[in-house]
């Protein structure tokens, strides 16, 4: 019998999740396409089907960052779906215990876990990469890209001192686009500033594009081309500034490995590998909490804003695991620490209220 009724919880478990995707890719697709229209149309190199591909490959991404609150939502309309019409009083008079009962959607939510680690965030990744790409190849028809901040990197060769920025990093870190170089002498002053709008690393060079460069008390020249000379390495810098969300699950570890050969920090891709990790729990987290919030709902008669609380208890849990993988990344707390300990806290709260509500 358990597993007959756990088969048809299942069921309805699915189903709803596939309700749900079905409905928050619709939504998160029209807004992202709103917004990435209005802020690439004054390009005007972007057609509506380039503009369409482009909110598609940053899709994945999105349906990511918004899986914990669909595992909430769904746990929380599946639940309170069968305890309205009586089916979990029925089978608590059949003698199933809630854990019984609650087995189907905890692991439901699991396998959603796995599949968004292992299949939505390569995809995820890739698709960064290639809007990243897009978008810097219509820099030359006016515009900045919006991305993420870059870190700077420091390259020091004989005498020369320069830092290197970037609004925009492709190519794992070897093509950067509107580029900042401010060189330095040996007393730590500015000597040149060099602002390109590519800089590709060459072996032994970075070869500048579009350059304008401007001195101290000088009136700016531009120049077409031009090279500084450099002792960077191309896999230093592509472990250097290579971005967290643009490695594929599968990539984390292998890029960890090479970083720390290179003496790179790896704070932000340890932590992005351990919030991968534990992200299935994360979700069963979620679930948890629903229950928590879902099953007395229809039989004492409770008002709406235990939903409400419910809805709040995921946020909150939601917002604390981002903020402590912030710390994680900047090597505040541990990357191991700061991916797993909300997680665990979260699962042992949401089983201890179920333990009491249920079993007294």
């Amino acid at each position: 019998m358990m597993f007959t009724l756990g088969r048809y919880f299942f069921r309805r478990y699915v189903t709803t999740m596939l309700w749900f995707l079905a409905g928050v890719i619709a939504i998160g697709y029209l807004i992202d396409f709103s917004e990435t229209s209005g802020r690439l149309a004054g390009r005007g190199v972007f057609s509506v089907w380039g503009l369409l591909w482009l909110t598609a490959l940053r899709l994945p991404l999105i349906l990511q960052q918004t899986i914990p609150f669909i595992t909430l939502f769904v746990g929380m309309t599946t639940l309170i779906a069968l305890n309205r019409k009586s089916e979990l009083v029925v089978a608590r008079a059949a003698g199933i215990s809630v854990w019984q009962f609650m087995a189907p959607f905890l692991v439901g939510a699991f396998l959603v876990g796995l599949a968004t680690s292992f299949v939505v965030n390569p995809l995820a990744a890739w698709g960064q990469r290639q809007a990243l790409q897009i978008e810097a190849s219509s820099r030359e028809s006016g515009g900045r890209p919006s991305t993420n901040a870059v870190p700077w990197l420091r390259q020091i060769s004989g005498k020369a001192d320069v830092i290197i920025g970037a609004e925009t990093v492709l190519e794992d870190g070897t093509f950067l686009v509107d580029a900042v170089l401010i060189h330095f002498d040996s007393d730590g002053r500015i000597i040149l500033r060099q602002d390109a709008h590519s800089a590709k690393l060459k072996d032994g060079y970075w070869m500048l594009t579009d350059v304008t460069e401007t001195r101290p008390g000088e009136i700016p020249t531009k120049l077409a081309t031009a090279q500084v000379s450099t002792n960077l390495k191309q896999e230093f810098v592509q472990e250097r500034l290579a971005q967290p969300e643009t490695v594929a699950f599968y990539e984390l570890s292998r890029k960890i490995a090479v970083a720390k050969s290179f003496g790179v920090s790896t704070k932000a891709l340890e932590t992005q590998f351990h919030s991968l990790l534990s992200l299935p729990f994360l979700l069963v987290a979620m679930t948890l909490i629903a229950a928590t919030v879902s099953l007395k709902f229809s039989r004492f008669n409770q008002s709406r804003s235990v939903i409400l609380g419910g809805i709040l208890s995921g946020f909150v849990l939601y917002v604390v695991t981002v903020l402590v993988k912030a710390f994680g990344s900047s090597g505040v707390v541990p990357p191991f620490v700061a991916a797993w300990v909300p997680v665990v806290v979260a699962m042992a709260l949401g089983a201890t209220i179920l333990l009491h509500q249920e079993d007294g």
